[in-house]
């Protein structure tokens, strides 16, 4: 019954492409047709091993980044889909500022079927989204990091801790800020109210987009000072 009224919602309501809105017939977990996915530049190798930025071809094989080297980050690892620019940039913020969850929930199976190098999701004991701040959930309606977090731990049969890691201090938005402000900016927004489900795991962090690393870094530090496992970082996009 379910595969049917899939068939009839697809006859009414076929899948578009969420850049040109084509209709194309793809699986339900392919946000774009096949001649803009083409224009969507995935990360792979070779990478940073620890941040995932990725590197030029010339550098071969992967290797760690200047900066990583120089501060080491407080997580094990981090990956993305792809960089943020295109056609993956105009849906993040399709779903992100103008509410667009369906597409969202799209996006999160996309990040879940992807492969990552050295990064292996059923490896890891739990799945927390990055928090938002209950004044700008308000305003926002939903936590984006929170439907692709939820995308991610139902196709691994993880769980999902949406309670533990909490946005303490209500900052300004980091988009346009550069990388001195945006770290200030979220030093010390973050908490853990329940320390006994972070202890002893291993925990996927995720989030829309790694940017400058600032917020990722704030959430990996508390989560390990609450003695998890390990945290490693997954997220839709990554600025390079």
């Amino acid at each position: 019954m379910k595969e049917i009224l899939k068939s009839l919602a697809d006859v009414v309501f076929p899948p578009r492409c969420m850049a040109c809105g084509s209709v194309f017939d793809e699986p339900e977990d392919r946000p774009f047709c096949p001649a803009c996915e083409s224009r969507i530049r995935y990360i792979t190798s070779p990478l940073c091993p620890r941040c995932g930025i990725p590197l030029s071809g010339e550098e071969g094989t992967d290797h760690f980044c200047g900066e990583c080297l120089r501060d080491p980050p407080p997580f094990s690892a981090a990956r993305a889909v792809a960089r943020y620019e295109g056609v993956l940039l105009d849906a993040i913020h399709a779903f992100k500022y103008r509410g667009r969850i369906t597409d969202g929930a799209i996006l999160g199976r996309m990040m879940a079927r992807c492969g990552y190098p050295g990064f292996d999701i059923s490896a890891f004991t739990l799945i927390v989204p990055v928090p938002l701040h209950r004044r700008r959930l308000r305003e926002r309606g939903f936590n984006q990091a929170v439907i692709l977090a939820g995308e991610i731990a139902g196709r691994f049969g993880l769980p999902l801790d949406v309670r533990s890691l909490r946005r303490r201090i209500y900052t300004e938005p980091q988009v346009g800020l550069g990388k001195g402000h945006r770290t200030a900016n979220v030093r010390g927004a973050f908490g853990v109210v329940d320390g006994g489900r972070i202890e002893g795991q291993r925990i996927v962090l995720v989030d829309d987009v790694y940017t400058t690393g600032s917020t990722v870094r704030e959430c990996a530090e508390i989560l390990m000072k609450s003695k998890a496992a390990e945290v490693a970082v997954l997220t839709l996009a990554r600025a390079v």
